[in-house]
């Protein structure tokens, strides 16, 4: 993902619509803002970001303002373990996702 973002691009890309407040609304602090930038980064990108650092700097200030969480917190956000994994669930979910199975790469291949 690129990393320069001017201000008219972050309104448009990143900003919190209802849906995603809907999502977010039973989250707090690190969590709200770590979940927030996950499921703005989803559709953008397709994917989730395999490392923090693919989330653009200039994205998590945008955002932890939005949410009302300092942007420093991102850094105690993890991608692995069980909550991040319930958390893509939840995105691919709301976003009308599902992980790719076996069947679905027999079908393509076919």
């Amino acid at each position: 993902m690129r990393q320069e973002w001017s201000p008219e691009e972050l309104l448009a890309n990143w900003t919190l619509v209802d849906g995603d407040w809907d999502l977010v609304a039973n989250k707090s602090g690190t969590i709200r803002l770590g979940f927030s930038l996950l499921a703005k980064f989803f559709e953008l990108e397709g994917r989730f970001p395999d490392v923090l650092e693919e989330v653009p700097p200039a994205a998590v200030e945008y955002v932890a303002d939005l949410v009302k969480v300092p942007a420093t917190d991102f850094t105690k956000y993890t991608l692995v373990g069980r909550t991040a994994e319930y958390h893509r669930e939840q995105i691919r979910e709301a976003l009308g996702f599902r992980p790719s199975t076996v069947a679905d790469e027999t079908a393509l291949a076919e």
